[in-house]
């Protein structure tokens, strides 16, 4: 009798301690968490895939100050809708990871953009820059609903989702409607408008600084959208110098920016002059490893079709049989031409956006 009088009071007791040490261990744990960046740390596998606040949505004080900048569209987002969403790596680069999440407000799906804080700049450097980069809006341009900046350094860029992907991914998949001239010239075209309207729909011209296949988004009709443009601006120099290099390995990187560090308008022509002519020979750049400064700067891919200018072999057999067909022949060499002056070693003989668009609207006629 006294046994169970025993064990009757012993165990709720124990249970009791228990759950006690339970709660503790728990509200200690997610104390802990709250201090830590909400953000992945990326220092693990490449399966780092899923955004998760930990702990209040919002309100984060440890390691500085936290701020959300919201531009046009993104008015209706807030910390907790971006740090709580889910979402998916789908690119990697030694500055950023780009993620495809859902967000409980705005958009269903968007690309969140987050930069290592070890690359990012300053919070006021960055909240400038992106205050000039969040107002740019055409048609023709990816825009930015917001840009979150933690308390750790770390930059999270919010952009509009084009399920239809990149060009890069619509020139390698070898798409029929990739080879279609009429598609090549509405493509050219509307990657030259929103171009045109960084460089000059400003006081102060918005310089993109890694133009490439991989940064312009399509919507379903084949409508270009040009995204990261000015993401350098996000980064110290370093990291930006960095996003140079790797451009320049691709086969995009002006020349003169072997001596130069800041990319220029013309810089942009010169990469946009290159994808002109992936468009045109359907296949991805290559670039020398060690490039002669004396040569034509072009990539190795297109190099010696430029300087002998044997321009049919730059073409794509679909395109050749649909010029000739169509009486077109005189318009695609024209193209060709056009996307060599772009790539003029020499920056002040390359056209302007202007010039270029000017000569495009009349090539697609």
């Amino acid at each position: 009798m006294r046994k169970a009088v025993i064990n009757a009071v012993l165990f709720p007791a124990l249970a009791v301690v228990v759950a006690l040490a339970i709660f503790y261990f728990v509200r200690r744990r997610r104390g802990r968490r709250r201090g830590r960046s909400v953000l992945p740390s990326h220092g693990g596998g490449a399966r780092a895939d899923r955004f998760q606040a930990a702990g209040a949505s919002g309100g984060y004080v440890a390691g500085g100050e936290e701020a959300l900048l919201r531009f046009l569209g993104g008015e209706a987002l807030t910390v907790a809708a971006i740090l709580e969403a889910p979402g998916e790596v789908v690119a990697k680069s030694s500055h950023s990871t780009l993620y495809r999440a859902g967000l409980s407000a705005g958009e269903a799906v968007a690309l969140l953009r987050f930069v290592r804080p070890a690359c990012a700049a300053g919070a006021e450097e960055a909240a400038a820059a992106a205050r000039v980069l969040g107002a740019a809006r055409h048609p023709n341009l990816v825009p930015i609903r917001a840009l979150y900046m933690g308390p750790r350094g770390e930059k999270l860029l919010v952009h509009l989702f084009y399920a239809a992907g990149s060009l890069r991914r619509f020139l390698q998949e070898g798409i029929n409607d990739s080879q279609r001239w009429e598609i090549i010239c509405k493509l050219s075209i509307g990657i030259v408008k929103g171009l045109d309207h960084l460089h000059t729909a400003s006081q102060k011209p918005i310089i993109h600084g890694n133009l490439k296949t991989n940064n312009i988004m399509l919507d379903a009709d084949f409508q270009p959208r040009i995204s990261d443009f000015g993401l350098y601006l996000l980064l110290n120099p370093a990291a930006a110098q960095e996003m140079l290099e790797t451009s320049a390995m691709q086969g995009y990187k002006a020349p003169e920016l072997i001596k130069m560090r800041d990319a220029t308008r013309e810089s942009d022509i010169y990469s946009l002059g290159v994808i002109m002519l992936e468009m045109l020979a359907q296949k991805e750049v290559a670039n020398d490893k060690s490039p002669n400064v004396r040569d034509v700067h072009l990539p190795a891919s297109f190099k010696d079709l430029v300087l002998e200018r044997k321009m049919s072999e730059a073409f794509s057999s679909e395109l050749i049989k649909q010029s000739k067909n169509s009486g077109k022949e005189d318009n695609l060499n024209a193209y060709f031409e056009l996307a060599t002056a772009c790539c003029n070693p020499s920056p002040s003989l390359r056209p302007d956006t202007k010039k270029i668009l000017k000569k495009l609207e009349d090539i697609a006629r």
